[in-house]
């Protein structure tokens, strides 16, 4: 029943990401919205309910099944992928370098927050 709650808990954030992007128009999608929603009340909050624990943990080790469709996607798409592939890279290394960097300042911010409060 804690795995409900918890799944529960999450697409109720997905469905009010989804409402919220609709109603407001933005260029945003809803599941990301309700993403940043759950992080502002888990901040909020300062813990993790055990239930969505439960659950986050149940999906991280199921993770590999979600790269199914994108390689699905990549085989059907082939053709178009080889035609593109240096705007493709360019953004797969930008965005990746892009990606690393802000990593290492949250890290940075947390360890420097993290030590404050101690």
């Amino acid at each position: 029943m804690n795995f409900l709650h918890g799944i529960t808990l999450l697409l109720i954030f997905q469905l009010i990401g989804e409402m919220t992007a609709i109603l407001f128009n933005l260029p945003i999608p809803g599941p990301v919205i309700g993403m940043i929603l759950l992080f502002a009340i888990l901040l909020w909050r300062g813990r993790s309910s055990e239930s969505l624990d439960d659950v986050s943990n149940g999906l991280l080790s199921h993770l590999s099944l979600l790269f199914v469709p994108a390689g699905v996607g990549i085989m059907v798409y082939f053709d178009r992928i080889v035609s593109e592939w240096i705007p493709i890279g360019l953004t797969l290394v930008f965005s990746t370098l892009a990606t690393m960097m802000a990593t290492a300042f949250v890290m940075l911010w947390a360890q420097k927050n993290s030590l404050k409060r101690r």
